[in-house]
C-alpha cells in the first residue's frame, strides 16, 4: 500500500511539473522608438499573445499590429495605412528557440534565435536579451534593431526625415504557468 501511494504521489508531482514546463503570457509589453531627424516616433503595445516551453526552450509570440498606440492619432493612421498595411498584415510573429537557455539559472542572458515575420516577410534572426525566474514564472527583455527595408516597409521620400532606417524594439514579457 505505501509503495503504491509513493508511486501515486510521485505520478502526480511529475505530471505537475511536465505542465508546468509550459508558460503563457500574464502581462506584456513590446514598443518600438524611431530616431528620425526631424521627428521622434514611439508606440506601445500590450496586446502580445505568447507561449513559452521552459522545458525546450522554444517560445512563439503573435502581436497585433493594429494594438499599436502612438502619441499622435495621425501617427498611428499613417503607420497602420501607410506602412505596415495592417488590414493585409494584421500581426507580427515570432517562432524559435532561446539558445543557452538553463531552467535551473534565476537570471541568464539568452540569445532567442528564430524567425521574425513582419508585414508578409519571414526572416531568420537573433535577438540577445535577459530572463529572470520568478516563483511565479518568468520576465522576458529584449531590445533589438529592426531595418524597417528588411520587411519590405517602404518609407516615401517625402518622409523620409520623419522615418529612421531602423527602429528600436523593446519587449518585456511576463509569463505564468500554463494549465491547459
Amino acid at each position: 500500500m505505501t509503495k503504491y501511494l509513493i508511486f501515486t504521489w510521485l505520478l502526480l508531482c511529475g505530471t505537475s511539473v511536465v505542465q508546468a514546463q509550459k508558460y503563457r503570457l500574464s502581462d506584456s509589453e513590446v514598443s518600438f522608438y524611431s530616431d528620425a531627424p526631424l521627428e521622434d516616433i514611439e508606440a506601445y503595445n500590450a496586446e502580445a499573445k505568447s507561449i513559452f516551453d521552459a522545458e525546450t526552450g522554444e517560445i512563439a509570440f503573435v502581436v497585433p499590429i493594429k494594438k499599436f498606440e502612438f502619441k499622435k492619432a495621425l501617427m498611428q493612421e499613417h503607420f497602420n495605412e501607410n506602412y505596415l498595411e495592417s488590414d493585409q498584415y494584421p500581426n507580427a510573429k515570432f517562432e524559435g528557440k532561446l539558445k543557452n537557455f538553463n531552467s535551473d539559472k534565476t537570471v541568464q542572458e539568452v540569445v532567442a534565435s528564430g524567425k521574425l515575420s513582419i508585414h508578409g516577410v519571414t526572416r531568420q534572426i537573433e535577438v540577445p536579451g535577459t530572463v529572470r525566474q520568478h516563483p511565479s514564472g518568468f520576465e522576458m527583455k529584449a531590445t533589438f534593431p529592426v531595418k524597417v527595408a528588411d520587411y519590405d516597409i517602404k518609407i516615401p521620400k517625402m518622409v523620409f526625415y520623419n522615418i529612421a532606417e531602423e527602429v528600436e524594439v523593446r519587449v518585456n514579457f511576463q509569463y505564468q504557468p500554463y494549465d491547459p
